[in-house]
């Protein structure tokens, strides 16, 4: 089977979605499939046969990210004689009108995984926010409405993509890990590379570090638990926009010898990192799954989490960690004093469930899951190869790609045009399916959100 994939980001830059992207394409690889994997340069890239890079403005707006160019016939080029069975989009913007192009030229099933909550990155850009989420929240289903097929993370954002309006059948598919990758770690040696006494009580986070990750919060609650536990210290692994907040916030609550960045974290370091840990603290409510949570705990180490969607189908209150029903910072302290106090047997009790939880995640499970609808939408007549069809034929369909993207993006437009004193608008598609382009100009002023 010949898999596409496309993402508007992916190495060198380190998070959920582009881990997402590069594990389910080496495991697909493994069994035998060819997998392409398409997305923007970026700085420091290493080069990579099985992946095709689009001229890209780098560093937008002074961010991490990459902004493809729209050059025409760049990728048709690249791909040469490599004709997808699948084409799998990672993102709805961007080069998700890309992805759409292609499924219908090779008359291809598409299939989209909703990896963010656009709707909560809206501070990036200059526009009245409950304007723009009315108009990402339309794209971004307009989208999904126009795949064969959609991925949620967790039961919980499907059940969001569903009261929003989407009509595509709609698996929950969650990125997994490799629990025996997670399974041993030299978390001592990890303390000793970043100089972190070896008996301190460490509170871990890994992710990146921007203001949608709710850090002036988090960050603020861990300072103040040291504060009641001068052995305890924060270890923060990652990189971005916020790592100065994190500074300002232990200089403020005069605990900043407790702080340790440790930047960002890959590979096996990556397992050690999390066996450093002694609990994993998150605060984010626009989780789409929780990786890093169910990463932690194939570690043993549990979270303590403020309740949200994604979060929620990970952390059972008491059971594997702490699952807090409302953000409040004296609860989060109160948790993670908890996770301290706790005797020895209930504390090996608790890691023995995180394994657990773990387990529900297993790599292999998950790839096998997305296998069968792979070969599902396949099976069942959906794909005439390009070469039985005429020129004519291929023609058509690009231009109701083309149309439908169009649709989508004016529709999408139109809700932000409504009165503010409006009712929210009603998401329930069309009977026949919308689609349609993003313009250059809207994809440029709204980029930050994509991500």
């Amino acid at each position: 089977m010949n898999i596409l994939m496309l993402t508007n980001t992916y190495k060198p830059l380190v998070g959920g979605l582009e881990r997402s992207v590069e594990a389910f394409s080496r495991e697909f690889r493994k069994l035998g499939h060819r997998v392409i994997i398409v997305a923007p340069e970026f700085e420091d890239m290493q080069p990579d046969p099985d992946v095709i890079r689009i001229p890209a403005i780098q560093n937008f707006n002074g961010s991490d990210f990459s902004v493809q160019l729209p050059i025409p016939g760049v990728l048709p080029d690249a791909l040469g004689d490599f004709k997808p069975d699948i084409v799998h989009a990672h993102h709805p913007f961007l080069i998700g009108d890309t992805a759409l192009r292609i499924a219908y030229k090779n008359n291809v099933p598409l299939i989209y995984t909703y990896h963010t909550a656009f709707e909560y990155n809206l501070h990036y850009v200059p526009i009245k926010e409950s304007t723009l989420k009315k108009f990402v929240i339309e794209l971004s289903t307009g989208y999904a409405n126009l795949a064969d097929h959609v991925f949620a993370p967790s039961e919980s954002i499907k059940a969001i993509l569903q009261e929003r309006g989407v009509t595509t059948p709609i698996d929950v598919i969650p990125t997994g890990i490799d629990l025996k990758s997670f399974s041993h770690g030299k978390g001592q040696a990890f303390r000793r590379k970043h100089g972190i006494p070896l008996r301190a009580f460490v509170v871990g986070y890994v992710g990146r570090l921007a203001p949608e990750k709710n850090l002036e919060f988090l960050a603020t609650a861990v300072a103040r638990f040291i504060q009641k536990v001068p052995q305890a210290v924060y270890m923060v692994a990652g990189k971005g926009p916020s790592e100065a907040i994190l500074r300002e916030i232990f200089s403020r609550e005069k605990v900043e010898k407790n702080l340790f960045l440790v930047g960002t974290v890959t590979g096996t370091n990556l397992s050690d990192c999390y066996h450093a840990m002694d609990v994993f603290a998150f605060a984010l409510q626009s989780e789409t799954q929780g990786l890093v949570l169910a990463e932690a705990m194939a570690c043993r180490v549990p979270v303590v989490a403020v309740d949200a969607a994604g979060v929620r189908e990970v952390v059972k209150d008491e059971k594997n960690g702490r699952l807090l029903s409302v953000e409040s910072m004296d609860d989060f302290v109160a948790a993670l004093e908890w996770i301290h106090s706790i005797p020895d047997e209930r504390r090996r009790e608790i890691q023995r469930a995180c394994r657990q939880t773990a387990s529900e995640f297993a790599m292999n499970k998950i790839v096998k899951k997305v296998g069968q609808v792979y070969f599902s939408l396949i099976l069942k007549d959906f794909v005439r190869r390009p070469s039985e069809n005429s020129v004519w034929e291929n023609t058509l369909r690009l231009i109701k790609a083309q149309w439908d993207l169009t649709r989508n993006l004016t529709k999408a437009t139109g809700t932000m045009l409504l009165p503010e004193s409006a009712p929210e608008p009603s998401i329930i598609v069309e009977p026949e399916k919308n689609k349609g382009p993003a313009n250059p100009t809207w994809h440029s002023r709204l980029v930050q959100i994509f991500y």
